[in-house]
């Protein structure tokens, strides 16, 4: 390696981090070959500026080191650099590349112009003080190795551009079960993604828990369609998701040894997401998270005299439609030993699919309590008054 030309990489992200530039710099190609990668981002930590380096383990694994940018952190970052044999620096004023050749020759592509501007431009002010970052933080920042093997983004970790609205989809999940983290076991969970498709979220949910918090997770994804299934179980193979599998089959004729605590689903179709409620109330899963997708089942059996007056236009009888079954999915749950909320995924201008069910087991739920009883009558009278006799048959 040449010193002057790591010493100038160095200077790119000091400087960039000095002018409040600096989006992230991932470290690929290590010469550890426990690491994956390590990704070194600015935040602050009690109100000072520092780099925060997060290193990928393969065992699934991640660490941190933080220092501030007060205390001299240019032998720190060079250090890094020594450690991996590919650097591609992102900031807001354009991107440079370090690389290694096999010969062990040095070069940075871009590290001269990069510079130059930062040199030129001025200190940007920092902007949420109050979160542990100048730009909304989120869980994943696009440099984690799934997200690449699915296509969201590229393997420096830059998310694509047709894959932001993806992106902010899956963060947002990762939020909502971030919120819930306390009503789930610690260390050691069962989860299950049904209907997972090409599971975005069955990836996301085992990088949050066995990554991230480490956990000692076993998760499985379930599917119809075979081709997904395969596909999902080759990309669980590369990335050494030991504790990640994938079945095709009904969910419907699935068996468990283990109670799920966490069942997901989403944008299961029509009454494929009924199908998921039943399954994981039948299993008494501590917290359900599913986003519906098309709701079709009532658009056919809806008989209410009284509502006529919506039901007689089509595009109002679909949206009430949507609105009474998710309803009525939830008033269910709630007879079913749950507390549930409606809650919006991501922005309805990005997705009209954006409402999120959620449930959560009550501890020492009594099914034949007054309370429950009459939890059951409220939603078996709702239904009768959507349904009328059609009612009786309907999955919501």
């Amino acid at each position: 390696m040449d010193p002057s030309i790591t010493s100038s990489l160095c200077e790119v992200i000091l400087l960039a981090a000095k002018k409040n530039a600096l989006k992230k710099a991932v470290f690929s190609k290590p010469n550890d070959k426990n690491i994956v990668k390590a990704v070194m981002s600015p935040v602050l930590i009690g109100g000072a500026p520092c780099l925060q380096a997060e290193y990928f383990h393969r065992d699934n694994k991640a660490t941190h080191k933080n220092i501030s940018l007060s205390d001299s952190p240019a032998p720190f970052i060079l250090e890094m650099i020594g450690a991996f044999s590919q650097v591609n620096v992102i900031t807001a004023l354009g991107e440079c590349e370090y690389k290694v050749s096999s010969k062990g020759k040095s070069v940075l592509l871009g590290g001269d112009k990069l510079i130059k501007k930062l040199e030129g431009a001025q200190t940007a002010p920092t902007t949420d003080q109050s979160t542990n970052n100048r730009e909304k933080r989120y869980i994943l920042d696009g440099s984690e190795p799934f997200l690449a093997l699915l296509g969201v983004a590229d393997k420096n970790g830059r998310v694509f551009d047709k894959k932001q609205s993806k992106f902010r989809q899956i963060n947002r999940f990762l939020e909502l079960v971030r919120d819930v983290e306390d009503k789930l076991p610690k260390g050691d969970i069962r989860i299950c993604d049904l209907c997972c498709g090409k599971s975005y979220l069955s990836f996301a949910v085992y990088h949050y828990f066995a990554v991230i918090k480490g956990f000692k997770v076993s998760m499985t994804g379930i599917d119809l369609k075979p081709d997904v299934i395969e596909y999902c179980s080759d990309v669980a193979a590369k990335l050494g998701f030991d504790g990640l599998e994938f079945v095709c089959g009904d969910i419907r004729e699935y068996k468990t040894d283990v109670t799920p605590s966490l069942v997901i689903s989403l944008h299961a179709c029509d009454v494929a997401t009924d199908i998921v409620l039943l399954k994981a109330a039948e299993w008494k899963a501590d917290v359900i998270l599913s986003t519906p997708c098309c709701h079709h089942e009532m658009n056919h059996t809806i008989s209410c005299e009284t509502l006529s007056f919506i039901t007689d236009y089509s595009m109002l009888r679909q949206k009430l439609c949507d609105a009474a079954t998710d309803a009525l999915r939830l008033k269910r749950l709630e007879a079913q030993g749950y507390s549930t909320a409606a809650l919006e995924l991501i922005d309805p201008d990005e997705t009209p699919k954006n409402i999120m069910l959620r449930a959560i087991r009550k501890r020492n739920f009594d099914p034949s309590s007054p309370s429950a009883k009459k939890a059951m009558e409220e939603y078996l009278s709702a239904k009768r008054f959507i349904c009328g006799e059609n009612g009786q048959n309907v999955h919501y």
